[in-house]
């Protein structure tokens, strides 16, 4: 679980990255869990959106692939969403260090 001073911090981190997940008409899909969950074990931070044709908002689709990919929903504005999951996969010097 991150505090309010480690989500501060990560949507500061999630400002600058591309958007590397959307979500169309077809929804939430095994597909699109699989690969936010190798994107989040990847980079740890990523950025998604949801299309309008989804019918799904944001925070929806935000909380639906938080609880799937074992992740902690950061932040949701307007069609976007940014996701944290800490992966102990890649090397230390590539981690992301929350503040404490």
């Amino acid at each position: 679980m991150i505090n309010s001073k480690q989500r501060a911090q990560l949507r500061a981190m999630a400002n600058p990255i591309d958007t590397i997940v959307q979500i169309g008409k077809g929804g939430i899909t095994e597909n699109v869990i699989s690969q936010m969950s190798g994107a989040l074990k990847a980079r740890e931070l990523i950025k998604g959106r949801v299309l309008e044709a989804s019918g799904l908002t944001a925070q929806e689709a935000a909380d639906t692939l938080s609880r799937e990919c074992l992740a902690e929903p950061v932040q949701v504005i307007g069609s976007r969403f940014v996701l944290y999951k800490e992966s102990r996969d890649i090397p230390k010097e590539k981690r992301i260090k929350l503040v404490k």
